[in-house]
């Protein structure tokens, strides 16, 4: 019944998704949700139904990739009901996917998550990390028409999520999110892995500044 369950948000998930060219589609979500099941096994999570399901719908109802979000939201509490999800499983799925963010952060500051929270909120920040963070990065940077680098604006500490919206440029976006997820890292196996990919992301922009230079 559990495996029914998600493969019927995974497909719920990939219609929402698949047309994302934001580096938050369903591949990303996927990610996320593998991200959060290794982690819950590290920390000794047995029932990883919640786990999953936020995993894999907590971008559906995003406002950077939904244009009308009252009724992604009207539409994703009407899907898990048919699924048969009780009214407190609905309501943490909803805690979970409106809580995690880094502009929820910036704005509210940090949310007081259930164990299953802090595991998906860690993989979803995990995911922004590393190789595939660095990627991700420079499609969101070309998606939203920023620029690669400019060594003329210095990096910002956003106050509101408003701000945090605002044009910057890729290589910025390092030092206004990306170095500060480590530490936000609510588990210690989300750290552990946090902390290689952060490594690997300074060995990039050293080989970065390094080539710039050249140029």
């Amino acid at each position: 019944m559990q495996n029914n369950k998600i493969e019927a948000i995974r497909n719920y998930a990939k219609e929402k998704l698949g047309d994302d060219r934001s580096g938050h589609d369903f591949y990303h979500v996927e990610r996320v949700a593998k991200i959060a099941a290794k982690l819950a096994e590290q920390e000794g999570v047995p029932d990883t139904l919640i786990i999953e399901t936020a995993s894999y719908l907590h971008d559906v109802i995003d406002d950077k990739i939904v244009a009308d979000v009252d009724t992604e939201k009207e539409s994703l509490k009407k899907f898990l009901k048919e699924l048969d999800f009780s009214a407190d499983n609905i309501q943490e799925i909803f805690e979970i996917i409106e809580n995690i963010s880094f502009s929820q952060e910036i704005e509210k500051g940090k949310a007081n998550l259930t164990i299953a929270g802090k595991i998906v909120q860690d993989a979803d920040r995990i995911d922004a990390l590393g190789a595939i963070g660095i990627l991700r990065t420079a499609y969101y940077g070309g998606h939203t028409q920023s620029p690669l680098y400019d060594p003329n604006i210095q990096p910002q500490e956003f106050k509101s999520k408003q701000d945090y919206r605002k044009k910057s440029t890729v290589i910025n976006h390092f030092y206004e999110k990306l170095f500060k997820l480590p530490a936000t890292m609510n588990t210690q196996a989300g750290k552990l892995e946090a902390q290689r990919r952060e490594a690997f992301m300074e060995n990039f922009l050293e080989t970065f500044y390094a080539e710039w230079d050249l140029s």
